[in-house]
């Protein structure tokens, strides 16, 4: 198989293409796209025009499929071709079994994506059999669907009910600690209520309003998700691994709120958070790295995210020889960020606080290519849409010294972006 890539004139922004995209499937009886904005894999985005994501039969296949890859020769660097768009939920892994309205992994194989570089260019790649003629045609079809006046997706205006603040959630999380049980643990709640309308639109506007980091949007039959993460959970480019976990929140009230930076970075409360969750992701990389090459680049970084500041740290390693991606995802999976320390401890006490399944949310969605890698967000700050219902969970980490009311504000300052941009369509 081999790698083509050709150039198109199209100008459209990553949310006119989407549309554009979700128009031309839906005029030719075809799956819809699937689309990464943002960071990801060197470029503002990536998207497939029509991929099928299927429910996956089985934890062993959810884990297994993004490191089935095809032998890919002619690779060019930057490039993407293809791959396995899909998510992986947090219920796959949640001790208490309990599962959420989506399907607890799906994944769907795109051989050929549109890729927005970061110099403004979109490029048409696919993966070709070696004695298959160049996609040639197809590659003009697809730009002359961007040039075209995307068309309006929208949906009705909703507000989200809110569960009562989880106080005594976050009392008996103390409590554990305090125990001696362990030293951190996310707790997390889950707001929900009607949706009628395009959840590609949604998407598309909320990566024009509140440009993401690591957003990813997937649907099929099973519903859509409609992801506006800030963070990384796992990048791999050939044997090399990086994760950037999240810990510690302060409000974005505007661009020049430096203020709460400052007071974030000298928080010891949220430096504790993240250190811990960074030594958690260590140890996680560590399972399957070559010993001696894990290392933190960055430790402590102040970064900005829709509505919020964020600490996060850099872990990096050398994925030893033997392991692949599947091997990788289950060293690590569920992401450490949005568990605690010692995992499987955080793992049972989250099943024994939260009374509701966490579904996709704290999972992981993004794409597994046999040319560029793997790249996989935590799947926070995301919609799922099941039917006429939308949702998304809301948490932090909580240590021996966390409020419940500062707790549940942290959780309304993480949600509200989100809220408005339900309350507000298209």
């Amino acid at each position: 198989m081999r790698l083509t890539r050709t150039a198109l004139r199209a100008t459209a922004t990553p949310e006119a293409a989407l549309r554009s995209l979700h128009r031309r499937a839906r005029g030719l009886g075809l799956p819809g796209p699937a689309a990464l904005a943002g960071e990801w894999f060197g470029s503002k985005a990536v998207l497939a025009p029509s991929v099928e994501v299927r429910p996956s039969t089985s934890e062993a296949e959810a884990f297994a499929t993004p490191a089935r890859q095809p032998a890919v020769r002619d690779g060019v660097p930057g490039a993407v071709g293809g791959g396995w768009f899909g998510y992986l939920s947090y219920d796959l892994t949640d001790p208490s079994c309990r599962r959420g309205a989506l399907p607890t992994a799906a994944w769907g194989w795109a051989d050929h994506v549109l890729r927005l570089d970061t110099d403004g260019r979109w490029w048409f790649e696919a993966l070709v059999p070696d004695a298959a003629p160049e996609p040639s045609e197809l590659a003009r079809e697809l730009d002359a669907a961007l040039a075209e006046p995307p068309p309006l997706l929208t949906w009705s205006a909703t507000t989200l009910l809110r569960p009562p603040p989880h106080h005594a959630a976050v009392k008996s999380c103390v409590y554990a600690i305090e125990q001696g049980e362990l030293f951190q643990a996310n707790v997390c709640t889950r707001f929900d209520g009607p949706f009628d309308g395009r959840p590609s639109g949604l998407f598309a506007e909320g990566i024009r309003l509140l440009r993401p980091a690591r957003a990813a949007y997937l649907a099929g039959e099973w519903g859509a998700l409609v992801s506006m993460s800030p963070e990384l959970f796992l990048s791999r480019s050939g044997r090399r691994v990086r994760s950037t976990p999240i810990k510690g929140t302060r409000p974005r009230r505007s661009a020049a709120d430096a203020e709460q930076a400052r007071l974030l970075r000298q928080s010891a409360k949220d430096i504790a958070e993240n250190v811990m969750i960074t030594d958690l992701v260590r140890n996680d990389l560590g399972r399957v790295c070559e010993v001696g090459s894990v290392r933190v680049p960055e430790l402590l970084a102040v970064r900005e995210a829709p509505g919020v500041w964020h600490l996060d740290s850099t872990v990096e390693g050398l994925l030893a020889a033997g392991h692949d991606d599947e091997d990788l995802l289950r060293a690590t999976f569920p992401p450490g960020s949005v568990t605690g320390a010692p995992k499987i401890r955080a793992l049972e006490l989250i099943a024994e606080l939260e009374h509701r399944p966490r579904g996709v949310y704290t999972g992981a969605i993004g794409l597994c290519s046999p040319v560029a890698g793997l790249e996989l967000n935590v799947a926070i700050r995301t919609f799922e849409i099941s039917g006429d219902t939308i949702a998304f969970g809301v948490g932090g980490g909580i240590t021996a010294d966390s409020d419940p009311d500062a707790e549940w504000r942290e959780c309304l300052h993480k949600s509200a972006p989100l809220e408005r941009l339900l309350a507000n369509p298209a």
